[in-house]
């Protein structure tokens, strides 16, 4: 019933989103796209999945979690692929953690490192689109729009960390033998190295400018010629949005939302769906990536468990 239920979502928002599109002009669009255009975007598309596979990589090491860089990397994009299936990213996440605990104690603090990592992610997007929004809707300089980048970042590094500043309190008023006293005392390594965040938050800047490229690239092949700061400011609020567990894959809410954040730019409905179908079409081979991943992994450690029965 949750599966029906998703597609029927899914459907109906495509269906939503293709309502006002000129059909004609729409296939006459496609055939004339220039693909390769559409490969850049997707070879960057997949570049900074590896960026963000490493930040997650340096916010799991200091918990314990004590694998090659390329390890983490490999169930980022495993996560991606399960998030194709599940209802939005949220899903990914649970398999992520699951993929690197061996035990239900370290899965939870496994679930903790994709939390700070989905959270440095999330915060880096809205200074990143809250920046480019400002400057689209108050025509702010250059300048201008470096300062109140600025100034939100200021804001979420000081909540980071006030938020890790409290931990050892927290832990310290616990009852000693309580289960949750030892949980949140496996985080305090956050504690002690409170640059990792600032650190997180930086790379996270790098995944989302890199995201915002690539669809304007992928845009490139639809002749879609729109300034570098209209993406900055409308692919981190249609990620916001894709967050949310309504569809699968993202699809119909992607292109509903590029359809209106587009529309304000004068983009027509044709070209903005498409915009969002060819993003779409990178995040499902992306996904696929780790699919790969998945079934490589499974057949090598089946083949270890055959081996020692042997």
């Amino acid at each position: 019933m949750s599966l029906v239920l998703r597609l029927a979502a899914t459907a109906g928002l495509m269906a939503y989103a293709l309502r006002g599109v000129d059909w004609p002009a729409f296939f006459v669009l496609l055939r004339q796209a220039d693909w390769r255009w559409w490969a850049a975007g997707l070879v960057a598309g997949i570049v900074v999945q590896v960026v963000a596979g490493v930040r997650w990589a340096a916010l799991a090491r200091p918990l314990g979690f004590d694998y090659p860089r390329r390890f983490f990397v490999a169930r980022f994009f495993e996560g991606m692929f399960f998030s194709l299936c599940l209802p939005s990213s949220i899903g990914g996440d649970v398999v992520k953690a699951y993929r690197i605990g061996d035990t239900t104690p370290r899965r939870l603090l496994a679930g903790c490192s994709v939390l700070a990592d989905r959270l440095t992610g999330l915060s880096a997007l809205g200074v990143l689109g809250g920046a480019a929004l400002a400057a689209r809707r108050l025509h702010l300089s250059l300048a201008a729009t470096l300062a109140v980048a600025a100034v939100l970042l200021a804001a979420v590094l000081l909540v980071f960390l006030l938020a890790v500043s409290f931990l050892d309190r927290i832990v310290e008023r616990l009852p000693s033998p309580s289960p949750l006293r030892g949980f949140l005392a496996q985080l305090l390594p956050y504690q002690e190295r409170p640059s990792l965040i600032a650190q997180a938050v930086g790379w996270s800047f790098l995944v989302q400018m890199g995201g915002a490229i690539s669809v304007a690239l992928a845009s490139r092949a639809l002749e879609v010629d729109e300034p570098l700061s209209l993406w900055f400011s409308v692919v981190p609020l249609v990620a916001l949005a894709v967050v949310l567990p309504i569809s699968i894959g993202g699809f119909g809410v992607r292109e509903n939302a590029m359809t209106f954040l587009l529309g304000e730019a004068g983009v027509p409905s044709e070209k903005a769906v498409a915009v969002a179908l060819l993003w779409g079409l990178s995040t499902l081979l992306t996904g696929l990536v780790g699919g790969v991943f998945f079934l490589v992994d499974r057949s090598r450690r089946q083949a270890v468990i055959d081996a020692e029965r042997r």
